[in-house]
């Protein structure tokens, strides 16, 4: 994160996601698949770290094993010809791309405010004053050595069980989250980045989904 000012003076917080290139992987279609959706990959994996599956679904359409399953009569279906990625992910529409394509922060031009995905920071187990921002008990008469429990939670004889989803202690963060309407402040086609005001989940060089949002108003 850092700040940024704006044309009338003002300093606002941003964060600088890097956007681009992604490379378009497949092209879903509603004829073949029964959805438009198009996948896309961000930044080069080593073809030494990459398992034989993923350098097959990038594979140039000159491979010796695409040239054997066209001399053989079968469909030859069309190849990235990129390097292995390691973030991959499918976005719905983007039915004009065509695979082998890069898609660059050129496409937010026009867009003025976006919805980011990502993996929040994990922190462990935790209690339900730092889960869920209980009070606590009492630190007071009454009260042994039990101040940040989370007390009670039963129904009593009927029905005799804690129904599901009460906030109780557990595991803390780690999990998919996303931060809605957020201000698309800058775009920098240069370098490929987006500048988006306030905060994202997950930790630095973490990766992120970003696409405009859909959140009416």
């Amino acid at each position: 994160m850092t700040q940024v000012y704006l044309e009338d003076g003002r300093v606002v917080p941003v964060t600088v996601i890097q956007a681009g290139p992604c490379h378009v992987l497949q092209v879903r279609s509603q004829e073949k698949d029964g959805y438009e959706a198009v996948q896309l990959g961000f930044e080069d994996k080593p073809r030494r770290l990459a398992v034989r599956a993923e350098r097959g679904h990038v594979a140039s359409l000159e491979s010796k094993r695409s040239k054997v399953r066209a001399a053989s009569g079968v469909e030859a279906v069309e190849k990235a010809g990129c390097e292995p990625q390691r973030f991959i992910r499918e976005f719905r529409g983007g039915s004009e791309l065509k695979v082998g394509e890069s898609v660059t922060v050129s496409q937010f031009d026009a867009v003025s405010r976006v919805d980011v995905v990502g993996t929040s920071k994990g922190r462990g187990f935790a209690g339900v004053m730092k889960r869920h921002n209980f009070s606590g008990q009492r630190a007071t008469h009454g009260v042994k050595k039990v101040h940040r429990h989370a007390g009670g939670t039963g129904c009593s004889a009927s029905p005799s069980r804690v129904f599901k989803g009460r906030r109780m202690a557990g595991q803390y963060g780690n999990a998919r989250t996303t931060s809605r309407n957020l201000e698309l402040v800058k775009v920098d086609a240069e370098n490929n980045l987006l500048l988006v005001r306030g905060a994202v989940p997950g930790p630095n060089g973490g990766f992120v989904s970003v696409c405009e949002t859909n959140k009416l108003g």
